[in-house]
């Protein structure tokens, strides 16, 4: 009767050593738990936060967070073009919907080198071909901004770019155009245009090294040697003037002679060129069609 009632005891002892290695098991596991969920908690909060503080911006428009997205929307407003020809400072041809088009740089100008009746004015060549440098440099697109996207001549209004990068805000950046013809803003590329502008401006660079030629008309001056043309031009548009009737009985005169017979003897008496609304033009004598015959470039 004793062994069984040692029997039974050592059971229940045995149990209770049982349960208490689970309890204490148990309780070290929750502990651990507990401490290790401590160790991490700053770290993995920091990075939780920063995650929340990114996903808010983003649903917020936040400049910053949404870069890479900005620009990727503004590239999707340029479209892809092929260079047909350069025509000056601030026009060029372009292949655009199968067809050829004439595009004329928004918001900027540069001097003249082939308007009809007008003299090449400084830094128009140094223009021209800066602008064909740049433009032959990458792939090219263009962009419309709001309002029209032609002008009375017909000729595109549009953004310039190569490889992303503005055209026209190099030019302006580098003293060979000034903001011009700015008729309804706002436009989208106007301050950083001024911006440019003004740099230059700051600097004296080309157009702006000498003072009063350019100004918020247009370009004051000719290039050394082709203020002839300019005078011509004048006296040919002063109706009833002795100067005007004299240079139209000439014209007549080589027109009934059958004009000049290349570009090399009509420059003799026009050095500059003429338009096609002299009676010298020749057809055969304006390469580029552009209803200037011997024009200098």
């Amino acid at each position: 009767m004793k062994i069984r009632k040692l029997g039974w005891l050592a059971a229940v002892a045995v149990i209770i050593v049982i349960a208490a290695f689970y309890h204490t098991t148990e309780d070290t596991s929750n502990r651990t738990s507990t401490v290790n969920k401590q160790e991490t908690t700053p770290q993995e909060q920091q990075t939780e936060n920063s995650q929340k503080a990114n996903d808010t911006n983003n649903k917020n428009g936040d400049p910053a967070s949404n870069r890479d997205a900005y620009v990727s929307d503004s590239g999707k407003n340029q479209i892809p073009v092929k260079l047909a020809d350069t025509v000056d400072g601030d026009t060029i041809k372009i292949w655009y919907n199968g067809r050829e088009e004439t595009v004329r740089y928004l918001l900027i100008d540069t001097p003249e080198s082939k308007k009809p009746g007008q003299c090449v004015q400084p830094y128009a060549k140094a223009a021209s071909y800066r602008n064909q440098q740049l433009v032959k440099s990458g792939k090219l697109t263009i962009e419309f901004d709001n309002g029209s996207q032609r002008d009375k001549y017909g000729r595109l209004l549009a953004y310039v770019f190569v490889n992303g990068k503005s055209v026209q805000e190099k030019l302006l950046k580098e003293g060979y155009a000034r903001v011009a013809y700015v008729y309804d803003p706002p436009y989208k590329y106007l301050n950083q245009f001024n911006q440019a502008e003004q740099r230059a401006e700051n600097q004296s660079l080309r157009i702006w090294s000498q003072k009063g030629y350019a100004t918020n008309r247009g370009f004051s001056g000719c290039e050394n040697g082709s203020g002839s043309s300019a005078s011509a031009a004048r006296a040919s548009s002063t109706t009833g003037s002795a100067a005007s009737s004299k240079q139209s009985n000439n014209l007549n005169s080589s027109t009934a002679a059958g004009h000049f017979q290349n570009c090399t003897e009509l420059r003799k008496k026009y050095p500059n060129g003429v338009s096609s609304k002299s009676p010298a033009y020749q057809p055969k004598m304006d390469g580029d069609k552009d209803g200037y015959a011997c024009e200098r470039y």
